[in-house]
């Protein structure tokens, strides 16, 4: 793609994708009008500059694509032809465009479909992440993140599945898979699974804005909860990696590059969910998170209340994840061999055992307690496991001051 167009299929390819799916009602169709739009738009706009609205441009030629092909395959299937029809006929208005997103979320985690399948279809069609980064965030095969994809977009066709935001009286019910893939949307972003880069901003924009706007249409506390954590979470962005893509721990980050202004509507999101009573899980990992962006020092943190709140949360939530990191909690309050040994005991279990984390903070346990070889494999198992190039240069630094 030429530069232009390239990047305008980055910031808009899922919006029109989302239109296009609302206007024509099935994904695939949708995803092939994208794809031609695209092309003609390569093609034209090189001479004839971009349009003042790329957006709806690439809108209504995906449409009329669509409506061409649905009429050449009508010699063979005349249905298609009432369909083509019925398409050109129909008025479209670019008005509605910013919902698109959120009507194709609800879509994708509609009940019908299995929990699995919500996601993978979720991350694909909104956030076009591969099946690659799909399959290494369930810790799954390509194939089968394919599958569910594939029969995903058949249960919506075949059960014809509404293209629409659900009524108040239906959304508490739909709730709980659509704050799971919005976050699954935002760690994507946030802590990318693979690839050269550490964090894609682009994503945990994305899930930022999709938390707000189901903010503005269901002020529940654990929708609240859900966009204070990913905004806690943001605001140390910048700190996170150094002007090389260097990868910095939390207690070494530099708290005047974290994002006063987030930082403050996320904590203030907190405390009005953790007011009504009624927070859930969300809420109490924003509330750990709202504890660390308090503190002006890595030293001030309060490490009791940060293990207090993973008490609480893993009591409603049981997690081996939830676990490890109650466990760095707890070696900071109590030691290495504190965290050392709840690590250990989640490894026995069997569980956490191709996780790379899990791995990486025995490793520095090991090497906080001066227990060198044991560290080193245990680094080594890490990086053996780790994806991500930032992470596989820390652990291989790691490693090297041993």
């Amino acid at each position: 793609m030429t530069q232009p167009v390239e990047a305008i299929y980055r910031r808009e390819s899922r919006r029109v994708l989302a239109t296009l799916i609302r206007l024509l009602g099935d994904f695939d169709l949708a995803e092939e009008a994208l794809h031609e739009a695209f092309f003609v738009a390569l093609q034209r706009w090189s001479q004839e500059g971009v349009p003042d609205n790329p957006r709806a441009w690439l809108v209504s030629t995906g449409r009329f694509k669509a409506i061409d092909r649905l009429r050449r395959q009508a010699r063979f299937t005349p249905l298609l032809q009432e369909q083509a029809n019925a398409l050109e006929a129909a008025d479209w208005s670019d008005e509605d465009v910013e919902d698109d997103r959120l009507r194709l979320i609800f879509t994708c985690c509609h009940p019908a479909l299995a929990a699995d399948a919500q996601a993978a279809l979720t991350l694909r069609e909104i956030c076009d992440l591969t099946t690659e980064e799909i399959a290494r965030a369930f810790l799954a095969t390509p194939a089968t993140i394919a599958q569910r994809i594939v029969r995903a977009k058949g249960k919506i066709r075949e059960a014809k599945i509404p293209y629409q935001v659900p009524s108040r009286d239906e959304l508490p019910e739909r709730l709980d898979s659509v704050l799971r893939v919005i976050y699954l949307v935002f760690n994507e972003g946030y802590s990318a699974s693979m690839g050269a880069d550490m964090t894609r901003e682009d994503l945990t924009r994305e899930a930022i804005r999709l938390g707000r706007l189901l903010t503005e249409l269901l002020p529940e506390p654990e929708v609240m909860g859900l966009l204070a954590l990913m905004l806690l979470h943001e605001s140390r962005r910048p700190a996170r990696t150094t002007a090389s893509g260097e990868l910095v721990l939390l207690d070494e980050q530099d708290r005047s590059l974290w994002d006063v202004s987030m930082i403050g509507e996320g904590c203030a999101l907190v405390e009005h969910a953790l007011g009504t009573r009624r927070f859930g899980p969300y809420c109490l990992q924003a509330a750990i998170a709202a504890v660390h962006a308090e503190a002006s020092s890595a030293g001030e943190t309060d490490w009791p209340q940060i293990v207090g709140l993973y008490d609480v949360l893993l009591r409603m939530m049981p997690s081996a994840v939830i676990e490890l990191n109650r466990a760095v909690a707890l070696a900071m309050r109590d030691g290495p061999l504190a965290g050392l040994q709840q690590v250990e005991g989640i490894l026995a279990r069997g569980e956490l055992l191709d996780y790379h984390l899990a791995h990486s903070a025995r490793g520095e346990f090991y090497r906080q307690l001066g227990r060198v070889e044991e560290a080193r494999v245990a680094y080594e198992r890490a990086l053996a496991l780790a994806q991500q190039a930032p992470e596989r240069r820390f652990i291989e630094k790691r490693l090297a001051g041993l």
